[in-house]
């Protein structure tokens, strides 16, 4: 399986993609306020580029669980700076972490090269022709709600089936829109919509996710139900626990992992890699 666009060529038959997190926000809840200068985004995602980070993805909004929306004005004054200051110095793919199409094509137009839309292709009608006339991928991800009402009380008659049939659904939105199969990533959306038994169940059963034929993204980094397994750990604290979720996501499917920490999240792809693929897995 394979992903080539633009100038980009990722071969997942290779090894597990690393997507690092840069969010450009003052309110999320792992890295909120600490990017928000676009001096200091632009240093970390050089960073993590140094680092081993595959793709680097821009977010300009939070959504974390209870969220509040901001303006589309606004997430693009804090996001394009970056991305046109970036797309002159990286070597890797810039993603944008939005479900607003105005927000897509500005940021596109600025130099990114991938949409990750929380959404699924769902919130924005207008997000799936942008997609198609810029020719970049598309991560379709589930949630369950928004994320200002995502984590009150999430429920399901059948976790995997109803993900997948979501899922199944963005897919179908995408090819009526022009996006091609070859340019679709999916995500199963730990932590939107998803109780920690949840979580850990979409992890366990990630191999069931093969039948898509699509590369699948897994993003548990610092997420909550790492530090309410932990005893009430804080985000800070959750590196270990992410590490531990990322590997066995990694041993059941997962292709990109989404990350904040690059540079030990390389390190467990790396042995997650050389134990699953055997000698293929481990190039010295």
């Amino acid at each position: 399986m394979k992903l080539t666009w633009k100038n980009f060529d990722f071969d997942f038959s290779q090894r597990t993609y690393v997507m690092g997190i840069l969010n450009v926000t003052p309110d999320s809840f792992s890295d909120g306020g600490l990017f928000f200068n676009p001096e200091s985004a632009v240093r970390q995602a050089l960073r993590m580029q140094e680092e081993g980070a595959d793709i680097i993805d821009i977010g300009g909004e939070s959504t974390r669980p209870g969220a509040e929306k901001i303006t589309v004005k606004e997430e693009i004054r804090r996001v394009v700076p970056v991305i046109e200051a970036l797309a002159k110095e990286v070597r890797v793919p810039l993603s944008v972490d939005t479900y607003k199409s105005l927000v897509a094509e500005a940021t596109l137009s600025a130099g990114a090269s991938l949409i990750n839309d929380i959404s699924g292709l769902r919130f924005d009608g207008e997000m799936p022709g942008v997609v198609a006339r810029h020719k970049v991928p598309v991560v379709i991800m589930h949630i369950k709600g928004t994320p200002k009402n995502m984590q009150q009380n999430p429920s399901y008659r059948a976790l995997i089936p109803e993900i997948m049939d979501y899922l199944y659904g963005g897919i179908e939105i995408a090819r009526n829109a022009g996006i091609g199969d070859d340019m679709i990533i999916i995500d199963p959306g730990i932590g939107f919509g998803k109780t920690v038994g949840h979580n850990l169940e979409i992890i366990r059963r990630l191999k069931e996710f093969e039948g898509f034929e699509k590369p699948v993204l897994l993003g548990p980094s610092r997420k909550s139900f790492i530090g309410r397994i932990l005893g009430g750990l804080h985000a800070a604290e959750r590196l270990e626990g992410t590490a531990a979720a990322a590997a066995i996501g990694i041993f059941n499917g997962a292709n990109i992992v989404r990350a904040h920490d690059v540079k030990e999240m390389v390190r467990v792809a790396k042995i997650a890699d050389a134990i699953k693929r055997g000698s293929q897995g481990f190039n010295p």
